[in-house]
């Protein structure tokens, strides 16, 4: 037996089992950086477990990764399942291992600021909602605290720290994410994103809450 007919058959077998105990779930695929959920792919059983397909322990706070139970033929990767157990998305599926979800908290949308500069003796530039770019709008993500937060510059015993998070969303062909780009999120919070990662399971960002 090659490699492809044993995945397959794995993936089938998931997928009997998903029949049993997970509930419908809709599959959506991205049919343009804007359009996240464009294309409806399919219906399917899914069930999504903490550990390592046990089934022995719930998930914990802080930990965004499930493992997946549903036929994977039907799907790739980057590819979201919606369903009564939440929103997720299709991290990474490796030859004969689970399938490794994201679950997302948080729908986003990505802008690549433009440095503007104003008229005046001395020059400025900066920052407006006027000169951003979209990238990537209306993308389901996790979007998890990360460290304890940044110290303001002045240091005043009434200020708090400003927070960062740890961002993970799949990746689109053609959409390359960089440091200083802008996020914002469906409760009007806005982030700055630090550092962009690509890996095979999608983007890995860490990201600073900004000031408003």
């Amino acid at each position: 037996m090659d490699s492809t007919t044993l995945q397959s058959r794995i993936y089938k077998g998931y997928g009997k089992a998903a029949l049993r105990i997970g509930p419908i779930n809709t599959v959506y695929r991205a049919s343009s950086a804007i359009s996240s959920q464009g294309n409806t792919v399919t219906t399917l059983n899914a069930s999504f477990n903490a550990e390592d397909m046990k089934y022995g322990r719930p998930n914990k706070y802080g930990k965004p990764t499930w493992f997946g139970l549903f036929d994977g033929t039907l799907v790739d990767v980057g590819d979201y399942l919606i369903g009564p157990q939440g929103t997720f998305f299709v991290a990474a599926m490796q030859l004969t291992l689970p399938i490794l979800m994201v679950e997302c908290n948080r729908t986003i949308n990505i802008l690549r600021p433009q440095q503007q500069t104003g008229i005046g003796q001395v020059g400025y530039g900066g920052d407006t909602d006027a000169n951003e770019t979209i990238l990537m709008q209306g993308w389901p993500a996790s979007v998890l605290q990360g460290t304890k937060g940044e110290k303001t510059e002045i240091g005043l015993p009434g200020d708090v720290r400003t927070p960062w998070w740890a961002i993970l969303l799949p990746s689109f062909s053609g959409v390359v994410l960089r440091s200083a780009d802008i996020i914002t999120d469906e409760l009007s919070r806005r982030y700055v994103i630090s550092s962009a990662e690509l890996t095979d399971a999608g983007w890995r960002l860490t990201a600073m809450q900004a000031q408003t």
